[in-house]
């Protein structure tokens, strides 16, 4: 039996090439699925460790490491690989060397400790029994995301995983700590988009118009008691409008409004029958003061959930490989993640990776043009991957 000696003594000495894989995915990072000479690089690196990668989702790849008995049971390891639209701030050797695109939400950070996990699994691949599916992902920042492309291509067949596991950085917690929680997690995003028509002239003459600004303030209060009245209490719901134009002047009442907004939620049945009572809402509202809206909603990420079985099983095995102090337990977190696709279609779980720095160094959110980590991070990183993978296939 592999202890975790063992892997911790593997990622250790491989810590510095993993740190230099991810410098240059940092320095080079493409937009979502455009991640062409990306995964290039990633294939390059799979072959040079006997593997054999195949193209998926068109700029996704799919390697599996085969140990002794390599039918008796598999498990999926995912990491996404796309890049934001963001200037990046660090002043830093390896800072991006694409203008207006950064790897600021730590997609690096997440496919240099895949490839360093399979490093760490080739070398033990006559010592375990099972397959390793490794998936690297495209597209996660854009919809449709690039998790749904895999599945729907067939990344979870030939072998059927029975968990897949995925990390995220986390810079709320210190690089040698995780943070994980079972069942809901992350929630559903959907996008919004109004249009309220009425009829526009001069301001001073409100009778003969018929004011969609008016009726854009009344939705946009309105539309909160549908979290407020509609939705169960116990269960998180957000609706936020973030962007208004009424494209008018001082004296000038405009002929519609347009607004955009995002609905999140974390249970699939309330997110449909939201959805109609915003229809129900918007429409009716508007009719009733004389005006017209349309709605289109953009169905974004499904809510993510944890398995509680699997979960159960990672936060054990992380506790022995990290030790206990070293595994959080999170709270609910209201943005999404494109894993929410494989966690509705196989048993999964989706953790934290922590890393900041002990002195506090490395805070910066993800989506920022000052995101770093501390490199210790990518030590742990591979090395509990490694560990998971093997208890996860060790599991009965």
């Amino acid at each position: 039996m592999i202890q975790p000696e063992r892997i911790r003594e593997l990622a250790a000495a491989q810590a510095a090439d993993v740190v230099a894989l991810r410098h240059h995915l940092h320095a080079h990072p493409e937009l979502s699925f455009e991640e062409h000479e990306t995964v290039a690089f990633v294939k390059q690196q799979l072959e040079s460790l006997g593997l054999k990668p195949q193209p998926i989702a068109g700029t996704g790849l799919v390697a599996l490491i085969e140990g002794r008995n390599p039918g008796r049971r598999a498990v999926a390891l995912r990491a996404d690989m796309d890049a934001l639209p963001i200037q990046e701030q660090n002043e830093v050797p390896y800072r991006s060397q694409n203008p207006g695109v950064m790897h600021a939400c730590g997609h690096d950070v997440h496919t240099s400790s895949l490839l360093g996990a399979a490093r760490i699994l080739v070398q033990l691949r006559n010592e375990f029994e099972g397959t390793v599916k490794l998936m690297f992902q495209p597209g996660e920042e854009r919809l449709p995301g690039g998790a749904s492309v895999m599945i729907r291509e067939g990344v979870l067949e030939n072998p059927a995983p029975q968990s897949v596991l995925g990390q995220h950085v986390f810079p709320q917690l210190p690089a040698g700590k995780i943070g994980i929680r079972a069942g809901r997690y992350m929630a559903s995003t959907d996008e919004l988009y109004l249009t309220v028509r009425g009829k526009g002239g001069h301001g001073a003459m409100p009778e003969q118009n018929l004011d969609p600004v008016l009726v854009a303030a009344h939705l946009i209060v309105a539309a909160q008691q549908i979290v407020s009245r509609r939705a169960n209490p116990k269960m998180p719901s957000v609706l936020s409008f973030g962007k208004v134009i009424a494209n008018g002047a001082t004296n000038v009442i405009p002929n519609e409004v347009y607004i955009e907004g995002t609905f999140r939620t974390m249970n699939e049945q309330w997110r449909q029958e939201a959805h109609q009572h915003l229809r129900q809402l918007c429409e009716g509202l508007a009719a009733s003061m004389g005006a017209e809206c349309e709605l289109e909603i953009r169905n974004g990420y499904p809510c993510l959930e944890n398995d509680e079985a699997t979960t159960a099983r990672t936060k054990a095995a992380a506790e022995t490989y990290l030790g206990a102090d070293n595994v959080v337990e999170l709270d609910q977190w209201m943005a999404a993640e494109d894993f929410a696709y494989f966690s509705q279609a196989a048993p999964s779980c989706f953790y934290r990776l922590g890393t900041r720095a002990a002195d506090g160094r490395f805070a910066s959110s993800v989506h920022t043009p000052t995101f770093d980590i501390d490199h210790a991070a990518l030590e742990t990183g591979p090395g509990l991957m490694a560990w998971l993978a093997l208890q996860e296939l060790a599991a009965e």
